[in-house]
């Protein structure tokens, strides 16, 4: 089967309710990252010094060096950025995410974090980057970095970053960690569920937008009014979000060396005081928003088209266009994906292969559609499909006068145009199908033939709707 991973789709327009705890409009996550003491740096056994995430512009890995500059740089974020924060953030529920190297450095730091009640998620083993690495090596690290982050903060993470990630990092994480959630995704602005290391995995996705690490690349902020205009704009949407009726979590990236630095310290608090500000405003950590999301909004098992197999396609969606199975064969070849598991994906990949059929072929569909109160319907013939949407209209009671009138408008429009007349009757009443009949048997038959094919992809997309739900 030709699949395409990537979920393009997420929630789409039937985003759920978040319901956060008294009616909160919007649920506030702040992370601080603490990475000081854990980047690239050849004391720790790494082959170069770090680059990434620096007041250098520029820097660049240094093999077989350490780099002073870059040292001290991060030595700020441990020495007094951790300290700023920390008085500015002590009485609010944040998550830092740690790196389990980097805690090991920092006793009175974990002692403060432990002090003022935050959560403290792993960040990996060492800030380090991981798409080339092995997969097992990068398991035996995820299991070290759990296994040495029990050790130094007494308590095993119930929440898992790595950040420079590999497309390994999920699913490993999520088999090697009883984790309450994952958040190496950056794809929504709630909690979702996933397939991952052979089970359902919460994901809780993370930030690069709301972030100070752009205060470190060439196209980020430069000073902090940028910043905190940016945080304020961020909230300021997602709580008229939620005002309307649809919940949101804003996340906020902080790093210690960078937003610990005062100008930028400042625009954060002045952000914080902003948000604070309103009403319905819940400050939250991840793992409480995790716990929260699990419990309103367990994982469901439900059909996925996508993932199903050709017998079991054609069997579900064979009859969606009448008597046409090789409409569904051929949409099962396509390259489906976690985007076509709904009604409306579904359709599209039926409606491409009926689109993209001949002339001839597309007549087969049209002439495979029963006349409407016509001779099959008396006699009880019709497919489930359609005697269910005929009685909808009250097709299946009509006098006999309006029998006689339905079987001669069916006979001089077959006449006419080689098929039968079709149109979706749950978008109708008896009365405007009636009027549809008369007002389009005079068309000219390529006219006419366009028609009949829209009809057949309405019938087709109600019908899934009938079947998969909205």
């Amino acid at each position: 089967m030709k699949r395409y991973p990537r979920d393009m789709r997420g929630y789409g327009a039937d985003v759920p309710a978040a319901n956060w705890p008294n009616g909160a409009k919007i649920a506030v996550q702040i992370v601080l990252n603490y990475e000081e003491g854990g980047e690239n740096n050849i004391l720790h056994g790494d082959a170069a010094s770090e680059a990434f995430l620096s007041e250098i512009t520029g820097a660049a890995a240094w093999p077989g060096q350490r780099h002073w500059n870059m040292e001290t740089i991060y030595e700020y974020g441990s020495r007094a950025g951790f300290w700023r924060v920390h008085r500015l953030l002590k009485d609010l529920p944040i998550t830092v995410y740690g790196v389990a190297t980097a805690l090991a450095r920092a006793p009175e730091q974990v002692k403060a974090m432990q002090a003022a009640g935050w959560e403290i998620a792993s960040h990996g083993l060492k800030w380090i980057e991981h798409k080339d690495m092995d997969p097992e090596e990068e398991r035996a690290q995820i299991r070290e970095a759990i296994r040495l982050h029990t050790e130094v903060t007494g308590a095993a993470p119930r929440g898992w970053y790595t950040g420079r990630c590999s497309m390994n990092t999920v699913d490993l994480a999520a088999e090697e960690g009883d984790f309450a959630y994952v958040a190496d995704s950056y794809a929504d602005d709630l909690p979702y569920w996933v397939k991952a290391g052979g089970k359902d995995q919460l994901i809780v996705p993370y930030t690069m937008d709301c972030n100070d690490m752009r205060f470190a690349i060439q196209a980020g902020f430069t000073n902090g009014d940028q910043f905190e205009s940016h945080l304020r704009d961020s909230f300021d949407m997602l709580y008229a979000e939620g005002q309307a009726g649809a919940p949101k979590m804003l996340s906020i990236g902080l790093h210690c060396r960078l937003v610990g630095r005062p100008g930028r310290a400042m625009a954060l608090k002045r952000a914080l005081e902003h948000m604070a500000s309103h009403e319905g405003v819940w400050f939250a950590t991840r793992e409480q928003i995790a716990d929260h999301w699990a419990m309103q909004h367990p994982p469901a098992s439900r059909t996925r088209p996508s993932e199903m197999e050709r017998e079991s396609f054609v069997a579900a969606f064979g009859g969606i266009f009448e008597h046409s199975p090789w409409i569904a064969e051929g949409a099962h070849d396509l390259e489906l994906g976690p985007h076509h598991d709904s009604a409306v994906g579904v359709h599209n990949a039926l409606a491409r292969v009926f689109r993209s059929a001949s002339e001839e072929q597309r007549l087969g569909v049209l002439t495979a559609h029963p006349d409407l109160a016509g001779k099959l319907a008396a006699a009880g013939r019709l497919t489930a499909e359609s005697t269910a949407e005929q009685a909808g209209a009250g097709l299946d009671m009509l006098t006999d006068e309006e029998r006689e009138t339905f079987q001669k408008l069916n006979a001089d429009y077959v006449a006419r145009h080689g098929f039968p007349f079709i149109i979706a009757v749950k978008d109708n009443t008896k009365s405007s199908i009636l009027d549809a009949f008369q007002r389009r048997i005079g068309n000219d038959r390529a006219t006419e033939f366009a028609e009949a094919c829209r009809q057949v992809e309405r019938i087709a997309e109600l019908r899934l709707i009938e079947k998969l739900g909205a």
